[in-house]
């Protein structure tokens, strides 16, 4: 399983999925794509699993058919002390998660 972290997150929250194999939009130079572009080019590279924090991305984008897990982190702010929590219900859906569903998990 390849994670791919929304530039819209803190790249700091990659340690909370220590283990993994997670990568961040920054780190791929992939910032400023629009979401279909971006899940194509994830598709592309292998990954399998998208987690941001932009709520529309399931409605925006044919999750279903794309293959991929996509959870969306529902936070008050996008910060990390808004998000760490929520990394432990992140590891939970991981372990089951289906290809082509979307995952949601806030506080």
């Amino acid at each position: 399983m390849r994670i791919l972290l929304d530039e819209c997150t803190p790249r700091p929250l990659m340690r909370e999925l220590a283990g993994l194999d997670v990568a961040h939009v920054l780190d791929l130079g992939w910032q400023g794509r629009k979401n279909g572009v971006l899940l194509a080019s994830m598709l592309e590279e292998g990954f399998t699993v998208f987690i941001t924090v932009d709520r529309n991305v399931p409605y925006q984008q044919n999750i279903p058919a794309s293959g991929l897990v996509v959870v969306v982190l529902e936070a008050p702010k996008n910060r990390l002390a808004d998000l760490r929590p929520l990394m432990a219900k992140v590891r939970v859906i991981l372990e089951t998660a289906q290809p082509g569903q979307v995952y949601r998990t806030g506080v």
